[in-house]
């Protein structure tokens, strides 16, 4: 043992080989071999030579020294990030979590050991747990006792304390990076992306090796509809570390926002090599396949996912959400005994009510149904706070400052390009089927429910006073020719990102859109607005057993839903009034009664040529990202039209709040 005499003691030969692992890795072995020659077994040598082999790109060899050690240091924290980072260089991302978790369990105050374990949460989709993984990186890597503070606030959520704290510390110190990284934090919180993306932006331009607050951006970015600028930052985090998993998952994630399904599906295909044990990765893998039309893998994928995790309500649901899937008898024997633990948490039960409905409802069993039904709406209804009044003072506000006059006041200004569609209206009134229709026609591309003109209703109303009652209608009536012309080229710009083809119109199909059309025809005024209307019962008890990811807050209550339709067909002939024939109406039923006769009028309308594709939509194979994407490859059938009747019974609330609307339909209600 020639090199540890020469170097003196176990400890010091131990220290010379720890500092070649940083400049000479195969010497560091050769080192630490001769140490194990004559300390047999040595725990702290065979880490270091573990660590040596994973740096040389063996990260099996340094696993088959790891595990071991591992079973029998049970308590060296250390050891266990040391088998965390090597499992996830092995791709064996679910055991990696399982190591990191026990490491930071044993010693709580490992900063890297919480990124480490961040990342892989982050790439198995466990957005929350990463979340509070990463405040505690922040937590336990700073030793500024004012931001130790401030970062344990953060991490516990006190938010208001943590935000005092922070803007203390940064006015003595204003490039703190660390700081401003978790100001940025403390905005994203409490929803204020703009705060979040300016404060990011200074980090990185002080630091721009901060990947920490780069993948913070890509996901702020992400969320703020800003797919296009996150998928840059993403590229630049992928560039330093090609195989990181959770910048590949964020990559899927803002692929599938912008509509590369394939591209997002080959990422989550390798996500799930790393963690085939994750359900919610399984889930996502199943979501993209769903949307880009692989619905026997989507299935596949579900199951698996179920197999992993029986009670995970979101995958029943989503199963139940293809339209077309059936349950079997143990399917519903199945969920049925998950609904009955008492342990299930509220977001599981009330996606497993959705499901067994729709369960029942296929086997005809419609009291048992509705049952189902109402149980999964009163536990969403009772998680939001929802107002039909205030939805009903909005409506009331528009048909007030929308006038005729308004109009003309300001004819000749936005955007002079013809290229959106929107199709508005309430979801599950057929703007699915509209879509498709559309674009199946050559001048017409689908993308999806563009959440741009929501992003530009955000915008204003931040410019706005904030004690003001409508401050986003007030701030759009005072603009002038050129800040609408802004706002149409903001939203063509924003919007360009989800065209594919060269076709030169595109569809936006955000129902929510018939709130925001004085916006929309003040900015785009040559754009096309299509109104896809259903007959009351039948759309708002379609809505009433859809349970929505997001942004349907009144369809959890059959009141509720039957006052918003009431709101919207009085706003939408309030707009036929002082825009006569901006508005082009498809009621649904007509179009099932006769096809053809619709789509004609519907092409009138967009100003296109009949095309035969057109009525052949159901052999259209894009994506489609809304509940019905099943039900628009088939053809049409008459037999749905009808097939709120069954529920009758127990609609009784629907038709008391939609009143005059209910009466009058096809046409107009009473004004009111």
């Amino acid at each position: 043992m020639s090199q540890v005499s020469a170097t003196g003691t176990l400890d010091q030969a131990l220290a010379h080989a720890g500092r070649l692992l940083e400049t000479d890795p195969a010497q560091a072995i050769e080192q630490l071999d001769e140490i194990l020659q004559v300390a047999e077994g040595h725990p702290a040598a065979l880490r270091l030579l573990a660590i040596a082999r994973s740096l040389q790109g063996d990260p099996q060899g340094a696993l088959d020294i790891l595990i071991p050690l591992a079973r029998s240091q049970p308590k060296w924290a250390l050891l266990h990030v040391d088998v965390g980072a090597a499992l996830g260089r092995a791709g064996r991302g679910q055991e990696a979590i399982d190591a990191l978790r026990r490491a930071v369990t044993l010693k709580p105050d490992l900063p890297q050991a919480w990124r480490a374990l961040g990342d892989h949460l982050m790439a198995a989709g466990e957005q929350e747990e990463a979340d509070a993984a990463y405040a505690n990186h922040v937590r336990y890597s700073t030793h500024d006792p004012h931001l130790m503070d401030a970062a344990v606030a953060l991490a516990e959520d006190r938010i208001p304390q943590a935000e005092a704290l922070l803007r203390e510390h940064l006015k003595q110190a204003p490039t703190d990076v660390a700081a401003i990284r978790m100001f940025a934090e403390v905005a994203a919180r409490v929803g204020r992306n703009e705060d979040a993306l300016n404060l990011l932006a200074r980090c990185l331009e002080l630091a721009p090796s901060f990947h920490a607050a780069r993948q913070n951006y890509a996901l702020v970015l992400h969320r703020s509809n800003q797919p296009g600028a996150a998928l840059v930052e993403i590229e630049r985090l992928l560039a330093v570390d090609p195989d990181h998993p959770g910048y590949r998952n964020i990559k899927a994630v803002v692929l599938c926002r912008t509509g590369d399904y394939e591209p997002a599906i080959a990422i989550y295909a390798d996500l799930l090599q790393r963690y085939p044990g994750n359900p919610k990765v399984w889930m996502s893998y199943g979501h993209a396949l769903k949307t880009a039309g692989h619905t026997d893998r989507a299935i596949a994928a579900y199951r698996r996912s179920l197999e992993l995790q029986p009670s995970f309500g979101e995958v029943w649901w989503s199963l139940a959400n293809l339209k077309t899937f059936r349950f079997s008898g143990a399917d519903l024997a199945l969920m049925s005994a998950q609904l009955a633990r008492i342990e299930l948490s509220d977001e599981d039960r009330l996606h497993l009510e959705f499901a067994i409905g729709k369960a029942l409802e296929d086997a005809a069993e419609y009291a048992s149904s509705f049952e189902h039904y109402a149980q999964g709406n009163a536990i969403r209804r009772a998680q939001l706070h929802y107002s039909a009044d205030d939805t009903h003072a909005r409506a009331q506000h528009i048909r007030q400052q929308y006038s005729a006059g308004f109009f003309a006041a300001r004819a000749g200004t936005g955007n002079r390009a013809r290229d959106p569609i929107f199709i508005v209206g309430l979801p599950r009134s057929g703007s699915t089927l509209i879509e498709q229709i559309l674009s199946s026609h050559s001048q017409v591309e689908g993308t999806m429910e563009l959440p741009e003109v929501t992003s530009i209703t955000r915008m204003l109303r931040a410019q706005g006073d904030e004690d003001g009652a409508m401050p986003y209608h007030q701030v759009l009536a005072a603009l002038d020719a050129d800040a609408l012309h802004e706002l149409g080229e903001r939203y063509l710009a924003h919007t360009r990102i989800q065209r594919k083809t060269a076709a030169p119109l595109f569809i936006d199909k955000m129902p929510n859109n018939f709130m925001h059309i004085g916006l929309i025809h003040l900015m785009l005024p040559n754009a096309t607005i299509i109104d896809a209307r259903r007959h009351p019962l039948a759309c708002g008890f379609s809505i009433f057993k859809q349970h929505f990811a997001r942004g349907q807050g009144f369809s959890y209550s059959l009141e509720d839903i039957g006052r918003y339709y009431r709101d919207y067909v009085a706003l939408m002939a309030h707009f036929d009034e002082v825009l006569p024939g901006r508005i082009h109406r498809v009621i649904y039923e007509h179009m099932v009664e006769d096809t053809e006769a619709e789509v004609r009028r519907l092409l009138d309308h967009c100003g296109l040529p009949f095309e035969e594709s057109c009525l052949r939509f159901f052999e259209n194979a894009r994506p489609v990202r809304t509940a019905s994407s099943e039900q628009v490859r088939q053809p049409i059938y008459r037999d749905g039209v009808d097939h709120w009747q069954h529920y009758a019974p127990w609609l009784g609330p629907l038709k008391s709040a939609l009143g005059s609307a209910l009466e009058s339909y096809p046409g107009a209600p009473d004004p009111g």
